[in-house]
């Protein structure tokens, strides 16, 4: 079968246009996405260690695993408007080569600084790769189909934080420095396939026209960003991924804390949490916006996540925990990929510069809800829950009143 042949049952599956796209491309885009995700899966369980090593404490840990998400937010917007003019092969490849550069420089890292430093580097460079695929995403999908190919890369994403962990541990045993090591060859050896046979998905004409009517990042076109069309839904995505990043910052010590939980419970608790993510993004993403909308999608998962919040609470044995671990996510899976996908349909802006400001906002999230988070944590275990149930219910409301069919 030739590539510009995709059978029915593909295309209904996925969703994705014809005439635009094919077998290939997706794959070699999702490949290209699952490197850099799956590379941030595998480090994760070996900065602990590596902090440790080096003689650092816990708060700088945290300031370790904040950054990246800091750096996303700041550079997002700018690879994504840089797309808009040149292209999103391009950025993609440099989004690839230098996150390649930069955990090739964090295994040969030897002091605090140097890891801070390439955290940082390694967020600016890896969101070039993120925003320029979801704007890949938003050239090559019809609206309809649109939430679907979101979907698949936030399968993608899922899969990369539930095997990277295990992959790097793995790796780990021998030496910490061996997934960083791992991760920077397996981005260039994605980078090498996306050069050589990934097509541009714009036209030298939409280069033309977004060249006229895109910029760089600044200050000022964030607020016309935030005040425009898709300003609702780049609140939403922040306050969203602020809300539901609180299950996720605390839940190790909230099960430990509340039900003695160790490592191997929890493990196999966001095991399954996991799992539904990625089966639920891949697979059923694309049938509930196209049967459902977006703009349902979203206040169902806001209204049932805030719910499964509640339930978590009540949850007091093994069994009851998993249920409700896992109504959260299934619950909240649609969120992000229903809210990148309306916003791609309402912009009025280039594709590349809204997903990346709508990338952008969602690290931002991921960078405040986790800090928060924290903070209340000490207060009381259960107020990270409760909180998030509240910031759900708020944002649910938003989205009545102000979020409209177009």
């Amino acid at each position: 079968m030739s590539d510009e042949v995709i059978s029915t049952d593909y295309r209904l599956m996925i969703g994705f246009n014809m005439k635009t796209t094919n077998r290939r491309n997706l794959l070699l885009l999702v490949s290209s996405l699952l490197v850099v995700m799956l590379g941030f899966g595998m480090v994760i369980p070996v900065f602990p260690f590596l902090i440790e090593k080096l003689g650092a404490s816990g708060s700088v840990l945290g300031i370790l695993i904040a950054t990246s998400a800091f750096t996303e937010f700041i550079f997002g917007p700018f690879w994504g408007s840089l797309s808009d003019r040149v292209g999103r092969k391009p950025i993609l490849m440099v989004g690839l080569f230098g996150y390649a550069l930069s955990m090739f420089l964090f295994g040969i890292a030897s002091e605090i600084w140097m890891l801070i430093t390439f955290r940082a580097l390694s967020g600016v460079l890896s969101s070039a790769a993120i925003a320029t695929t979801m704007a890949y995403i938003g050239d090559s999908t019809s609206e309809k189909a649109r939430g679907g190919g979101m979907g698949i890369l936030g399968a993608v994403g899922g899969a990369g934080t539930v095997i990277g962990p295990g992959i790097g541990g793995l790796l780990a045993g021998g030496s910490l420095s061996t997934p960083f090591f791992v991760s920077a060859s397996l981005a260039m050896i994605s980078l090498l396939f996306v050069g050589f046979f990934l097509p541009e998905s714009l036209a030298p004409g939409a280069l033309t026209r977004q060249h006229k009517n895109t910029s760089f990042f600044h200050f000022p076109n964030l607020w016309s960003a935030l005040t425009g069309p898709i300003g609702l839904f780049l609140l939403i995505a922040f306050l969203a991924t602020f809300g539901t990043s609180n299950f996720d910052a605390v839940f190790g010590l909230y099960m430990l804390r509340k039900l003695g939980y160790g490592p191997e419970q929890v493990g196999g608790i966001l095991t399954l949490v996991g799992t539904i993510a990625l089966v639920c993004r891949g697979l059923l993403t694309g049938i509930v916006t196209a049967h459902w909308g977006e703009i349902k999608v979203i206040r169902t998962s806001l209204i049932a996540g805030g719910i499964a919040f509640i339930l978590l609470l009540l949850a007091n044995t093994y069994t009851a925990v998993l249920l409700t671990t896992g109504l959260f996510t299934f619950s909240i899976t649609f969120l992000r990929p229903s809210i990148h996908s309306i916003t791609s349909k309402r912009t009025a802006i280039g594709q590349g510069a809204s997903m990346g400001l709508s990338n952008s906002f969602v690290s931002l999230g991921r960078m405040a809800g986790p800090i928060f988070a924290g903070v209340i944590f000490d207060i009381n275990p259960n107020f990270p829950y409760l909180s998030g149930a509240v910031i759900l219910s708020c944002v649910f409301v938003i989205s009545l009143i102000w979020l409209k069919e177009k």
